[in-house]
This record gives C-alpha cells, structure tokens and sequence, in this order.
C-alpha cells in the first residue's frame, strides 16, 4: 500500500525558507511522476512542482526561481526547497505520486503539511 508523509511545514517571515520532506512507502510500481500541490483556504489545489520520470520539471510560474523540487529514489523521498517565501505562498502542501498500476496512472496523496507565511 502506498504511503505518503510530509513533513517540514511551520510558520515562516516573508522571504524566509522552508524545506519539505515526503517519504514514500510502498512504491512497488513504476513511478511516472511525483510532485508537490498546494491548496490554500477558498481556492482549489494547484501544482507547484513536478519531477517526471526521464522527463522534464515542471514549476508554476509563481514559484520559478524560489522553489526547487528534488527527488532521491533511493531512499524513496522528495523535497521541496522553497526559499524567498511570500505571504501568498501560504497553504497546504501535498506530496503526490502517479504511478503506472495495472496499465493506468493512479494518483496517491500525503495528508499535508501547513506552510503559514506571516511577520
């Protein structure tokens, strides 16, 4: 069963860091991609960063040149350094994985972590 575990939210000033975490657990498919979402109060999820698998990054134009995804498959984590944060950079952030399970991509999620950023 796939598990998902974010850690390294917390309350930040603006232009201050933060670096999250996401351990993954029972990954036995092949992954096709795994990336960080966001979703703050009133608005829907949206993409921060994702890694494809032999393929490209993807950055939401809001977060290009702060925030720098990351993945180390060897110990089945991935990262998220997001430097210079903002206040708008305030949500909840998800781990997700896609995986290839029976032909098909299935989508996992963490549970979240808070990033608050406020003076």
């Amino acid at each position: 069963q796939v598990r998902l575990v974010e850690s390294g939210g917390g309350l930040v000033q603006p232009g201050g860091s933060l670096r999250l975490s996401c351990a993954a657990a029972g990954m036995t498919f092949s992954i096709n991609d795994m990336g960080w979402y966001r979703q703050a109060p009133g608005k829907q999820r949206e993409l921060v960063a994702r890694i494809i698998t032999g393929g490209p990054t993807d950055y939401a134009d809001s977060v290009k040149g702060r925030f720098t995804i990351s993945r180390d498959d060897a110990k089945n984590m991935m990262y998220l350094q997001m430097n210079r944060l903002e206040p708008e950079d305030t949500a909840v952030y998800y781990c997700n994985v896609a995986l290839w399970v029976q032909g098909s991509i299935r989508d996992y999620w963490g549970q979240g972590t808070q990033v608050i950023v406020s003076s």
